[in-house]
């Protein structure tokens, strides 16, 4: 590509704003890429591609129960330029991680790759594959903008990241943006080796602000809500605390498996299919076998995934007020009910706990704060009056240090080819 790229490019504004900060910046960013997939792979035919990451607005962790949610795609995205290389090997280079290679004659899970960015590259080919896809190898490198450990979701971003590669370079594109997000979660359940939902890969794949409903989770109703952020006079904050989910898994994986073993005891699969009475009258029979923090947990998602519906009708009401309320008594759910704000085994290192303290001394009567993703360590999220945003930010990075607070905006994008 012998093309400069320039902050002034149509593509680049709707992906990033009208800053023209923030636009050089870009512009720079995907200059710098050019210039290195020229240096390690040579001269091709390239193609550029971005994948948000997403913020949870509304329902904590009541994706895997069947339930509903609120999230919107970020500006903060993964970026990536990519060419066929007329092999069968996929090779990836990734700014701060070793480069790997995928050899797609073999597309069965192994146990040795788990929890690697390979895993997931393979599980997204294999799944394609078994659909019917075209699938190939292109060399690629990417720019991972969603910070790893964010609560962001750098992993789904990377994973429908790889969905519209694979889609643009052989299959014109006609990879269906839900779908998308289905084989990102396959590939994230059944190779890399976390039980995850469906939130977090139809946020990146779709884009904007959207509520889904996964009462059937083969096919999630996926709405779009329109609302200005922007014209409240809030903004969107996400504080990184500093927590690593690395070591998590076992602590993440204990959700569902709390909740469902609540649905059994009442002859469902998952909470969804029963209601919080129900939940109620059994709890005095079930404590014993199935602990008391399984019942509580089951009480979270049966009010967060009402409250989805109020926030939805909230914000199409332009009740921000409403909205704000809701949000808190999100967070106050997820911090009694759901209890995956710090892990068990370190009570000492409490992030997330200091950092939602610290907002409401902030913010109480004036904006809202809770838990972000999955919890027990990484994000908060908070909704700030401007006129108390240097306050806010001073009063979390006196804490958690210069940097740690993101102003962030819901990206109309998904996982999508950039057209530079």
């Amino acid at each position: 590509m012998n093309t400069t790229i320039t902050s002034s490019n149509a593509a680049l504004k709707a992906l990033y704003g009208t800053d023209p900060n923030e636009l050089t910046k870009q512009a720079n960013r995907y200059n710098q890429l050019a210039q290195q997939f020229s240096k390690s792979f040579g001269s091709a035919e390239v193609t550029f591609f971005s994948s948000p990451g997403r913020t949870e607005i509304g329902g904590n962790h009541t994706d895997h129960n069947f339930g509903r949610v609120l999230a919107g795609a970020v500006n903060l995205d993964n970026a990536a330029v990519a060419a066929k290389n007329n092999t069968n090997i996929i090779r990836i280079q990734s700014e701060g991680y070793p480069p790997f290679e995928v050899n797609l004659d073999n597309l069965q899970p192994d146990k040795n790759e788990q929890f690697t960015s390979a895993s997931l590259v393979r599980g997204v080919c294999s799944r394609l594959k078994e659909l019917g896809f075209t699938i190939g190898g292109f060399n690629a490198c990417i720019d991972g903008g969603v910070p790893k450990g964010s609560g962001l979701s750098s992993s789904a971003s990377f994973e429908v990241l790889i969905g519209a590669m694979v889609s643009e370079l052989f299959n014109q594109g006609k990879l269906d943006p839900i779908q998308n997000a289905i084989i990102g979660q396959y590939a994230e359940n059944h190779f890399f080796g976390k039980p995850c939902g469906l939130m977090d890969q139809t946020a990146c794949a779709m884009g904007g602000l959207i509520t889904i409903d996964f009462k059937d989770p083969s096919k999630p109703v996926v709405k779009k809500v329109a609302f200005d952020f922007v014209a409240t006079g809030f903004a969107l904050v996400i504080t990184d605390t500093g927590g690593n989910h690395a070591d998590l898994n076992d602590e993440y994986a204990s959700l569902p498996t709390d909740m469902k073993a609540v649905a059994a005891e009442l002859g469902a699969k998952v909470l969804r299919e029963v209601s919080l009475q129900q939940v109620l009258d059994i709890a005095p029979k079930i404590r014993e076998k199935v602990g008391d923090r399984a019942i509580l947990r089951a009480i979270h998602f049966q009010g967060d995934n009402q409250r989805v519906v109020d926030q939805v009708s909230a914000l199409e009401k332009n009740d921000f007020k409403a909205f704000l309320g809701m949000v808190i008594d999100s967070g106050y759910s997820s911090y009694m009910y759901n209890q995956n704000i710090f892990p068990v085994n370190n009570v000492r290192e409490q992030g997330v706990s200091l950092a939602l303290a610290l907002s409401e001394l902030v913010l109480k009567g004036k904006g809202a704060w809770r838990v972000h993703g999955g919890g027990f360590a990484g994000t908060i999220q908070a909704f700030v009056p401007n006129n108390l945003l240097d306050q806010y930010v001073s009063t979390l990075e006196h804490v958690y240090g210069p940097g740690s607070c993101h102003k962030l905006f819901i990206r109309p994008q998904g996982a999508v080819k950039v057209d530079i």
